[in-house]
């Protein structure tokens, strides 16, 4: 008799599926839907979209059939059963994944301890005792090939556990929202931390990982440090089986600089550190950020696009090489940990005009994150404004987030337009929600509440009359195709608001667009061009 029936083979195929796929992607809903059949409770099944749902229903189902499903293969490979390797490998993923599960409130607790005075790692006792069972427990259910007690591999599972367990609670906590835009950044910060193809990460890339520049772009205020974080603080930490404890504690280890608010010679002594006697002050040798910075560790440059143009020549070796040098000194030293960049500025612009290294940008974009704006979050779905300002008020208020929450929620939908742009995304919204919280009144920047705008919008619609009247003459092929295109422009510029955007959407060169944008027509209409 085989270890598995043909049945309980294609429920171990779609369990192995649903353990390496991405769990912030659809599929991960399909593939409980798929080993699970006409078991599969629709209610609230994407929970992966909300924080809080983690052991659904469906999850638990899955847990409990791989269970029986795994006891199953366990009596028939006692009483003789003899199996192939692709059968022992699927035992191992079944086996696996309720491991992962059976101790996964342990790994959340051991999150929540603090390091210990006298450790690098802290977790110590606890992380010990939790091996001992958890190798126990997998030895008890071992089958031929499939572990023996020296195995390396367990301590691997369990490093790899204690990772995702990170890697899901910081993404949930970093990360807020259930607008797709908010559901598809999580997914992409998933891959950054364990790439699309799981299976490749736990044979050879978790080593690698740090090896990779994470940039990550987006408007100012959207949270690309929160992004940043999310991905740092979830690299792999080794487990020491010997010594039964972690590595380096990358719950610590993530250190951000805020490249726009130093000067260069401050963000190059601060980054590389600098030798005794370099430059006045410098009354005694200091390692810098990338020297101090362990293997699990991750240093975070803030606003990339303004770091020096010197500098950048150092970044690039940094790099390339993963060596540096002090400030006044010529001895190389190595940089173990990770890098990941931020910049709000179109690295693209700043290329063309000799601002930014080209090398240095394909050094840096291996993976790109993009942080969505606040806009168009809310634009995809309502809830993610109530989801925001319900977040941000427990940070502010505690227990009662929801009574400032939706007191804001109010004042917003009573004196902002509509469709208000929040132009300082999430920042602003937290401001607003401060300012209400004290004053019951906020005041955007732009002016654009609804009694403040009146006059401005019937300006607004006044030009769109005119520019939709001149457009109409295209029916009447008045225009020559050099007035057609200024025209063309003039509307995108209009519509959108923004030279870049506009060049963007019509494949122009920002310059070009905005010399075709006919000023005249714009401030006629009440626009400023």
């Amino acid at each position: 008799m085989p270890l598995f029936t043909t049945k309980e083979r294609r429920f171990a195929e779609g369990i192995a599926d649903l353990m390496y796929c991405n769990p912030f992607l659809p599929e991960r809903i399909e593939y409980e839907r798929q080993v699970l059949e006409a078991e599969f409770e629709q209610r609230d099944a994407d929970w992966n979209v909300t924080p809080g749902l983690e052991l659904h229903p469906n999850v638990r189902l899955v847990v409990q059939r791989t269970q029986q499903t795994l006891d199953a293969a366990r009596r028939r490979q006692i009483d003789g059963t003899t199996f192939g390797e692709q059968d022992a490998r699927r035992y191992e993923e079944m086996l696996m994944l309720v491991q992962y599960y059976r101790f996964r409130e342990d790994f959340n607790k051991l999150l929540q301890e603090k390091p210990e005075p006298d450790q690098r790692t802290g977790r110590g006792q606890s992380a010990k005792r939790m091996y001992r069972q958890f190798a126990t427990t997998v030895r008890d259910y071992a089958i031929d090939d499939v572990f023996d007690a020296g195995d390396p591999s367990l301590a691997h599972w369990f490093a790899g556990f204690f990772q995702v367990r990170r890697a899901f609670t910081n993404i949930f906590d970093y990360i807020i929202g259930v607008s797709p835009s908010a559901v598809q950044l999580r997914a992409a910060v998933w891959q950054s931390i364990f790439t699309h193809d799981m299976r490749r990460y736990r044979r050879v890339l978790y080593r690698r990982m740090g090896d990779q520049t994470t940039l990550i772009t987006g408007p100012s205020g959207t949270g690309k440090e929160l992004i940043a974080r999310a991905v740092g603080m979830s690299q792999y930490v080794p487990f020491d089986p010997s010594a039964a404890t972690f590595g380096e504690n990358g719950q610590s280890c993530f250190v951000a600089l805020h490249l726009a608010a130093m000067s260069p010679t401050l963000i190059e002594s601060e980054l590389f550190g600098h030798h005794r006697g370099a430059f006045t002050g410098a009354v005694a040798d200091r390692a810098g950020w990338l020297e101090s910075c362990p293997p699990t560790g991750t240093v975070f440059l803030d606003e990339l696009g303004e770091l020096d143009p010197q500098l950048q020549v150092k970044l690039l070796r940094v790099i390339q090489q993963r060596t540096f040098h002090r400030v006044g000194e010529t001895q190389d030293r190595r940089f173990e940990g990770k890098l990941i960049a931020a910049t709000n500025r179109e690295l693209s612009e700043l290329i063309r005009d000799g601002q930014f290294r080209l090398d240095l940008y394909y050094r840096i974009c291996s993976d790109i994150v993009r942080a969505p704006s606040l806009h168009e979050r809310i634009r995809q779905d309502d809830r993610e404004l109530d989801v925001l300002l319900t977040t941000l008020a427990a940070r502010i208020v505690g227990d009662e987030d929801e009574a400032l929450a939706g007191e804001v929620r109010q004042w917003i939908d009573q004196h902002l337009e509509a469709d208000y742009d929040w132009p300082g995304n999430v920042r602003e919204l937290e401001q607003c929600l401060r300012n209400v919280m004290i004053r019951r009144c906020y005041q955007p920047l732009t002016g654009r509440g609804r009694a403040g705008l009146s006059q401005r919008g019937r300006q607004e619609r006044t030009g769109e009359n005119e520019l939709e009247r001149l457009a109409a003459e295209l029916d009447q092929i008045s225009l020559t195709a050099d007035q057609l295109l200024n025209l063309y422009c003039t509307l995108t510029y209009r519509r959108l608001g923004s030279y870049q955007q506009a060049a963007q959407a019509l494949g122009l060169d920002r310059r070009t667009l905005r010399a075709r944008v006919d000023p005249d027509l714009l401030n006629k209409n009440g626009v400023r061009s």
